[in-house]
């Protein structure tokens, strides 16, 4: 293969490995984990491969796509942010075209995946595909874009329990709401980041709209994501394992609360960072309870 061609493939797999944010991989643990949470208790413990797998891809295809999208629709003001700057579309490392179509290919094979699941939850794959779309035009219009990111994060946790269960439990719902409030809590956290370039461009967010009130609101937040979390481990009789994973939970809470004290920018981004080991700790929990 002549080496023009050759570092041409590298560069485009280089644009799609930043644009789909491969290289940062937190984006996908933090919807991978509560999607595990929803998929361990929906299947007692013991979920089938196929669930596993069609769960485990489609979280990876869906975030994927959730992040060339958001790209898409923030390409006019990322180049204003100084931590978007320097994204694929802004430095003309992929054109829009190429994004669109890449979009198209991940929504393609999410449908491929969804569509060797029942007729119920390939109807709530729908709303699934509507809320990672619809999220990143969010912030053009409302404070509260996270409230739909958090949606958006916690629907196949809904998937899940239809797939598993052939139905959807009320406590599914109490454990959906757990983590879209756990999702608007760490989103603030990514928002604070920005706060300063999002109020000189106009873009909105709940760090924005909380102000000064915004570390109150994260931790009043992590503390009704804790008793959500009480309340389902109680209706499903889960014992000391899922309680000690709470109370680390509730442990690593306080720690963000000290990271963002002073509102610095990385200290903030690092809080964010570390809600991976939150959704961790609450699997290892549920994990445990069922072995």
């Amino acid at each position: 293969m002549p080496n023009s061609l050759m570092s041409t493939l590298k560069q485009k797999w280089l644009a799609v490995k930043l644009i789909t944010r491969m290289d940062k991989p937190i984006g996908t643990y933090l919807l991978l984990w509560p999607t595990y949470w929803a998929l361990w208790i929906a299947s007692d413990g013991w979920p089938n491969l196929h669930l596993l797998v069609v769960f485990s891809l489609g979280v990876f295809v869906m975030r994927s796509a959730g992040c060339v999208i958001n790209d898409i629709a923030d390409m006019k003001v990322d180049g204003e942010v100084e931590r978007t700057k320097n994204r694929p579309l802004v430095s003309g490392m992929i054109s829009k075209e190429a994004a669109i179509n890449l979009f198209g290919v991940l929504i393609g094979i999410a449908l491929g995946l969804v569509l060797t699941l029942s007729w119920p939850t390939i109807y709530l794959s729908v709303v699934a595909l509507l809320l990672a779309a619809s999220y990143p035009f969010m912030k053009r219009y409302t404070q509260l874009p996270q409230v739909v990111l958090g949606a958006a994060f916690s629907w196949g946790m809904i998937m899940a329990f239809s797939e598993a269960q052939g139905e959807i439990p009320a406590f599914a719902w109490l454990l959906f709401l757990a983590n879209v409030l756990w999702t608007i809590a760490y989103d603030t956290m990514y928002a604070m980041v920005d706060r300063e370039d999002d109020l000189q461009i106009g873009v909105k967010s709940t760090a924005i709209l909380f102000g000064e009130h915004d570390k109150r609101i994260i931790s009043f937040m992590q503390l009704l994501v804790l008793g959500l979390l009480f309340t389902v481990g109680d209706i499903l009789a889960f014992g000391w394992p899922f309680q000690l994973s709470l109370v680390i939970a509730a442990g690593l809470f306080a720690y963000q609360q000290m990271l963002i004290t002073n509102r610095e920018r990385d200290k903030c981004f690092q809080a964010f960072l570390h809600n991976h080991w939150v959704g961790m700790v609450v699997f290892i929990g549920i994990f445990i309870e069922y072995l």
